[in-house]
């Protein structure tokens, strides 16, 4: 069944959204809460389901994946910059991924969306009126989910897994600062950020405070309420 589509803004006029009839599913949150485990959890549920699923994620563009790496080394970029480059691989990745996943019918689940250039840019001072037509090409997803932890559980997670990021650790806004003090203010500003947004866009909101296993299991049951043709009986089945 193809499902009426309309852009975020103005959209980009030479592509067609008329016939797309998958899902496109954005999943949202603070850096380290858990994003890409659950997507890879998700995905392997989606599959044994028999739903044709892809992943994409902020930064994974092969047009300027490179660059943008390249460019964050040197932790001089301001947030004009910052936001180009990061405009310019989600236009390549909706172009070459997304759109034509979705026209193939596919659920297409995407480890952050446009919300999260929102929150990094408006952080960093940015016109909110202006980052936002900035990705106006981007398309309206069929659900947000915003999973939500306190900044000191995104600090022990982030640990555990690649250590602190300068970016994601907002040391670029607070110089002044040691790297955990600045990841807490900057996370907490991320969040006030997502917390509004989840209210203006209406983002189903998880607890990701918990297990891996509980919000999976949280993740499913959003799905299965939201995409017609999901059974409920595997909700379940063994997650990680």
């Amino acid at each position: 069944m193809t499902i009426p589509r309309t852009f975020i803004g103005r959209g980009l006029p030479y592509l067609n959204i008329d016939d797309l009839s998958g899902r496109l599913i954005v999943i949202e949150g603070g850096d380290a809460v858990g994003r890409t485990t659950q997507i890879r959890l998700l995905r392997d549920w989606l599959e044994v389901e028999g739903v044709g699923t892809i992943e994409t994620g902020w930064t994974r563009s092969p047009l300027v994946k490179d660059t943008i790496d390249l460019a964050k080394e040197g932790h001089t970029m301001n947030v004009l910059t910052l936001n180009l480059l990061y405009a310019t691989d989600f236009a390549d990745r909706l172009e070459h991924e997304i759109i034509p996943a979705l026209r193939s019918g596919f659920i297409v689940l995407s480890d952050r969306y446009i919300y999260t250039a929102f929150a990094r840019a408006i952080v960093r001072g940015a016109n909110p009126q202006w980052i936002k037509n900035i990705f106006g090409f981007a398309l309206e997803p069929d659900l947000v989910i915003y999973l939500k932890a306190d900044p000191r559980t995104l600090f022990k997670r982030a640990l555990l897994s690649k250590g602190l990021d300068y970016w994601e650790s907002g040391r670029d806004q607070n110089p002044g600062l040691d790297p955990y003090d600045s990841f807490l203010r900057y996370q907490t500003q991320l969040l006030r950020e997502f917390d509004r947004m989840a209210r203006d866009y209406n983002f189903s909101v998880i607890n990701a405070r918990r297990s891996v296993n509980a919000v999976q299991k949280n993740l499913r049951e959003t799905l299965v309420k939201a995409i017609p043709g999901l059974s409920s009986a595997s909700i379940n089945s063994k997650t990680a």
